[in-house]
């Protein structure tokens, strides 16, 4: 049993923090070492993770849902330091971390609309929109195309009209 703990524990592990616990054969002694080494619960690591909070931000080209993945990283993280975060300042957090640009109508609706709401019913709202701003954006790209194809169609017709005939002397 302890032996099958031991290298379902290695399994997870990335090679560089492998080589650590690489002779250990104790699946506990495994734990505590890489506990020691990686889930320090001081004031550097809070303030390390509480940073990181606070400056969280949407990157470009990543999807609301990555987005929201590496928010809830970020929140276990603190949680695994004993830093308790209240659901209220958990989806501030993560509404502050959207860009003003493109979400600010969704912030000023979602927050005049409900007094309270908890961060599961925001997540899933969040979720919703950028599927429905993806889905009008797609088809606003398509009816652009269509447009443009339509009007290069209007525009040969034409030069071949004119091309075509003579000038009478």
């Amino acid at each position: 049993m302890n032996r099958t703990a031991s290298g379902l524990i290695r399994s997870c592990l990335t090679q560089d923090i492998k080589y650590h616990v690489l002779y250990v054969m104790s699946a506990v002694k495994i734990w505590v070492i890489l506990e020691k080494k990686y889930l320090m619960k001081s004031i550097e690591s809070r303030l390390l993770l509480k940073r990181r909070l606070y400056h969280f931000q949407l990157k470009k080209g990543l999807s609301i849902a990555e987005h929201m993945n590496n928010h809830t990283k970020l929140l276990t993280d603190l949680v695994n330091v004993d830093v308790g975060i209240k659901e209220e300042n958990k989806m501030l957090f993560l509404l502050n971390s959207l860009p003003d640009e493109e979400y600010e109508t969704f912030v000023l609706t979602l927050i005049n609309e409900k007094q309270s709401f908890n961060y599961n019913d925001m997540s899933a709202t969040l979720v919703n929109y950028e599927v429905r701003r993806k889905e009008k954006q797609s088809s606003s790209n398509s009816t652009l195309a269509e447009a443009l194809v339509v009007r290069s169609r209007g525009s040969n017709q034409k030069g071949k009209g004119i091309r075509g005939r003579s000038k009478p002397d």
